[in-house]
């Protein structure tokens, strides 16, 4: 290219400037980025420039998983795994350093490492192919070590355009009509999580003592708060849903905002905040991809995290059924979901399962740990069941699978517009012997709630899975 014809071919050995770091970076045979020999996500392809040998990168997967697998270019520079995990897929700063020495004495080539990752490319490509047009993210994770399987993030780029055709990739836009194509949104996009924050809600009355699974509510269809009605979903003819005397668990089974706002109401803000932290709210999740490419989920002033000095400024009955200024991303309310699976501990969430050297020997090979206890283990025994419910005869019917209980529970939380809605839903499954924890969020559905078009994404992501 015009770029590197005019940085080497004076020869690197002339050049005294900090220019030559970037130059060198690409005499570095770069390790593999792959989940296996059949699965290269990121290789590189040689290239002779006055007479020095360079390497740049290609991705055989091309739109699949390109966000989280991220690019490393000349001019571009890099995002993603490329580039938080570049020390090791450069051989390190030492070898770095070696690099220079060679480049300039024109020795040897150094090689970097290689990530094995737990990403599993049949169910990414299921997940990217289901999203379709459409802006969301899919995140799959196991319930116990916490690997992430998927991480599928739409509408999705080539990250062999970005050195070319960066400005093409910048006009790439999805149905929501503003789908900004490098945005990791499985774990930068923050969403109104609505009803599958009631699983929050649900562990911090239950786990306090405050409130049983076979607790009493009666349900005119709304609840009052601060004067104002706020309204369960709608009908078909718009028209409130009621369902008179329930239990707690009906309450969940069937998504019904008046109970959780009366729950809200009498925990309290500062309660229900508590527990979000101890699922992980308000702390950018642990992953191996840029801490500038995650975002911690809590509530939201703007752009700016707000955890509130007063909590009584923050409504709790709305507050309790996701709404308010609660913004919540993907991959953390899988963790919610595999954190009930998990018996209410909070598993870490991790991408890159073992780094290898050149020679085949291990650098890096990950121990699986987790984030603490959120709920204790009858609670998260208590929400099982009700995540159950609620796939067997309520909210989540659509991600039933023949055979396997799923527990789950929907999520449409309102927009700015009028019927369009943000469609959630977040499951794990087997209910009785928990394995794979799933989070299907979807931006901008006209009329679409989250149990019609979130939860049959979630049931194909869980079947390939379980089954493959």
């Amino acid at each position: 290219s015009t770029y590197w014809q005019a940085w080497a071919a004076p020869g690197l050995k002339d050049r005294q400037d900090n220019a030559i770091q970037r130059v060198v970076q690409f005499t570095i045979a770069r390790g593999l980025i792959q989940t296996g020999p059949q699965a290269i996500f990121a290789a590189n392809k040689q290239q002779k420039v006055s007479g020095q040998t360079f390497y740049f990168r290609r991705y055989p997967q091309h739109k699949l998983a390109a966000q989280t697998i991220g690019y490393s270019t000349a001019s571009r520079s890099q995002a993603g795994l490329e580039r938080s995990m570049n020390d090791y897929l450069t051989g390190s700063n030492t070898n770095l350093s070696n690099a220079f020495k060679r480049a300039l004495l024109g020795g040897g080539t150094v090689k970097g490492n290689s990530l094995q990752l737990t990403l599993n490319p049949a169910a990414q490509r299921i997940a990217q192919q289901q999203l379709g047009s459409r802006c969301g993210a899919v995140v799959a994770m196991n319930v116990h070590p916490g690997a992430v399987y998927v991480m599928a993030s739409t509408p999705s780029y080539d990250p062999n355009l970005i050195q070319s055709q960066y400005s093409k990739v910048l006009k790439i836009r999805g149905d929501c009509g503003e789908g900004f194509a490098l945005l990791n949104r499985a774990t930068s996009g923050l969403y109104t999580p609505g009803s599958t924050f009631k699983i929050i809600t649900a562990a911090a009355a239950l786990d306090t003592g405050a409130f049983t699974p076979s607790s009493t509510f009666v349900d005119p269809g709304y609840c009052m708060e601060y004067g104002k009605r706020v309204s369960n979903a709608n009908n078909p003819d718009q028209t409130a849903e009621t369902y008179g005397r329930v239990n707690l668990v009906q309450g969940f089974q069937h998504s019904i905002n008046s109970v959780f706002c009366n729950i809200g109401k009498q925990l309290g803000t500062k309660t229900i905040l508590d527990y979000a932290k101890r699922f992980g709210f308000y702390k950018t999740p642990p992953l191996e991809t840029p801490a500038n490419e995650r975002s911690p989920s809590g509530l939201y002033n703007g752009s700016h995290l707000n955890d509130p000095k007063d909590p009584n400024s923050i409504d709790p009955g709305r507050l309790a059924f996701g709404q308010t200024s609660m913004l919540a991303t993907p991959l953390q309310m899988a963790m919610v979901a595999a954190t009930v699976g998990n018996g209410g501990v909070v598993p870490k969430p991790y991408l890159v399962q073992k780094i290898v050297a050149p020679d085949g020997s291990t650098v890096r090979d990950t121990k699986p740990g987790n984030l603490g206890r959120a709920i204790k283990p009858q609670t998260a025994t208590d929400l099982t069941a009700m995540m159950v419910a609620a796939v067997q005869g309520g909210t989540g019917t659509a991600a039933q699978i023949p055979g396997i209980q799923v527990a789950g529970k929907t999520g449409t939380a309102e927009t700015n517009v009028p019927h369009v809605y943000t469609a959630w839903f977040t499951c794990f499954a087997p209910a009785d012997n928990p394995q794979i924890a799933v989070a299907v969020v979807l931006e901008k559905q006209a009329n679409g709630f989250g149990g019609a078009v979130a939860a049959p994404i979630a049931k194909l992501v869980l079947q390939a899975l379980l089954h493959g």
